[in-house]
């Protein structure tokens, strides 16, 4: 059962980070030109390991 609700939790969460992501796109977009990279990548890359590290 608690396999069931971490694979739950980390799917939600590795959603939420897509979200996050492409709301952030125009900062991260205006970001970028001024020299500073946001790790958004870096973060849905990290969630959807671990989500799929749960099968």
């Amino acid at each position: 059962m608690s396999r069931t609700i971490r694979r739950v939790a980390l799917f939600a969460l590795y959603q939420l980070t897509v979200l996050l992501g492409i709301a952030l796109l125009p900062v991260a977009l205006f970001t970028r030109r001024l020299g500073v990279p946001l790790p958004l990548g870096r973060a849905v890359d990290g969630t959807k390991a671990a989500y799929e590290a749960t099968e």
